[in-house]
């Protein structure tokens, strides 16, 4: 599978991205945004989201968006609408709707997964 090197405003994957931001920001202001591992296949890099470690990753690809938890699956137990569609993450496609509000819910029990390992044994 290829990323999309840019996207534009007007493009689905844009706004989606854009409002998938704020839904972090809303469930957990605390969380810091970073780009990471930019390549020159995806010169615009990666979307990471912290909170006592690593809650999510936002990356764009061609057909769809892709939100990989660092904790999916012990995630998989506080997502009982189901958005975690694979082992570890969300797949968005065009046109899907997102359940904002158990999204927001997600966001917090991630945080709450990252806390406890926090801790913990981890610094």
């Amino acid at each position: 599978m290829k990323k999309a090197n840019t996207t534009t405003p007007s493009d689905w994957r844009a706004r989606t991205m854009a409002r998938i931001r704020k839904l972090i920001k809303q469930a957990d202001p605390q969380a810091v945004e970073a780009v990471k591992w930019k390549t020159p296949s995806n010169p615009a890099g990666a979307l990471v989201w912290y909170h006592d470690g690593m809650i999510t990753t936002g990356e764009t690809y061609k057909n769809h968006l892709r939100l990989a938890f660092a904790k999916g699956p012990l995630l998989k137990k506080h997502d009982p609408q189901g958005l975690i569609n694979t082992y570890r993450a969300m797949i968005i496609h065009e046109g899907d709707k997102l359940d904002e509000k158990a999204f927001q819910n997600l966001i917090r029990a991630a945080v709450a997964l990252n806390r406890k390992g926090a801790s913990g044994s981890k610094s």
